[in-house]
């Protein structure tokens, strides 16, 4: 519970898993000692999202930091529904972050750092991952940002 417990210090929560409904698939696949999840978004766990929109257009860097950062809690709650123990997550080995953009926005970088800096706040260097950081035209249900991740698991 180590993880867990970094969390709290850090002042943030683990949302309850929420399996998704949007179609036919499962939040995570495990395979030797990979872990793939699906695309996850910055939903809260009341129902809703934290925000909805385009970066560049309707929010700005840091609400999509946030989203970011929230949506990095949802696929840790996924992890942690999938492997019973953060703690087991070896290392972080690739994030695809999604931005849902204006044409014009250069920045999905900045804002998928809400992600990737939580990572390292929690596992130091095995947080570090490889990552792309994508703009996109249009994301489900009008998300500002879609996550997946590939961790790698102590066998």
């Amino acid at each position: 519970m180590k993880i867990e417990n970094k969390l709290k210090e850090l002042g943030y929560e683990l949302p309850p898993y929420r399996a998704s409904s949007a179609g036919n698939f499962v939040s995570a696949v495990r395979t030797e000692n990979l872990v793939y999840t699906a695309g996850h978004g910055p939903g809260l766990p009341d129902g809703g999202f934290l925000h909805l929109g385009k970066l560049g257009s309707d929010l700005t860097i840091e609400q999509g930091y946030d989203c970011a950062r929230q949506t990095m809690l949802n696929l840790l709650a996924t992890l942690k529904n999938e492997l019973g123990d953060l703690d087991k997550i070896k290392r972080v080995v690739k994030l695809l972050c999604m931005v849902n953009c204006a044409p014009d926005f250069v920045d999905p970088p900045k804002v998928a750092n809400g992600g990737s800096d939580l990572l390292v706040e929690l596992y130091g260097e095995a947080g570090r991952h490889a990552r792309s950081a994508v703009g996109m035209g249009s994301l489900p249900f009008g998300m500002p940002i879609e996550i997946e991740m590939i961790v790698e698991i102590e066998d």
